[in-house]
């Protein structure tokens, strides 16, 4: 492992296959991975947005700052009917309850599959950079998933440290990013 003032990289990785939330939340980890030499693919898996209307401006926000890059963005499809049945049962969860953890590991053993089937050994999330999340949470769900998969870790990171936050906010404003005021769920916009 090489630290890079608070990040910390696995040892020899150039490229990983970032699971992307969002437009905002990606931006400041993909500027900070560019900027150390390592390839992100942005896998853009987000069947909890809910309605359809705002995943596909959230969706849409994703792709125009990959392609603003040059860097490859692949659409993970939308298949909010699956995702709810993952979710019975949890409705009345609290935010970062139960229900958040199976949300999370539910798109990251999607985003370790999809890493296996591309030939990335890394891959890791956008995740970890929410205030509004749990990066344990996060963590154990993206290192069960990964456990799943022949080939494939997950590079668990707090995508918060060295000021990644505060370039987050700078870039929104540079970007114009649409700026989503709830994770996506329906079970979260409820609240």
């Amino acid at each position: 492992m090489n630290q890079k003032q608070g990040i910390i990289v696995p040892e020899g990785l150039e490229s990983v296959l970032l699971h992307a939330c969002c437009a905002p939340c990606s931006s400041a980890i993909v500027e900070w991975l560019l900027a150390h030499d390592i390839t992100p693919t942005i896998f853009y898996f987000n069947p909890n947005i809910y309605p359809l209307e705002e995943y596909e401006i959230r969706k849409q926000e994703s792709k125009r700052h990959a392609e603003s890059l040059g860097i490859k963005w692949i659409d993970g499809d939308y298949n909010h009917d699956a995702w709810r049945q993952q979710m019975c049962g949890m409705e009345n969860e609290p935010e970062r309850g139960k229900r958040c953890e199976s949300c999370f590991f539910y798109r990251l053993q999607k985003t370790a599959l999809t890493a296996q089937q591309l030939g990335f050994h890394y891959f890791a999330t956008t995740l970890a950079s929410s205030r509004w999340k749990s990066i344990d949470q996060i963590n154990r769900a993206g290192i069960l998933a990964a456990e799943r998969y022949n080939g494939v870790e997950f590079w668990p990171q707090n995508w918060r440290k060295d000021g990644l936050q505060q370039r987050r906010n700078e870039l929104l404003k540079e970007y114009d990013f649409y700026n989503q005021q709830y994770c996506g769920c329906e079970y979260s916009l409820r609240k």
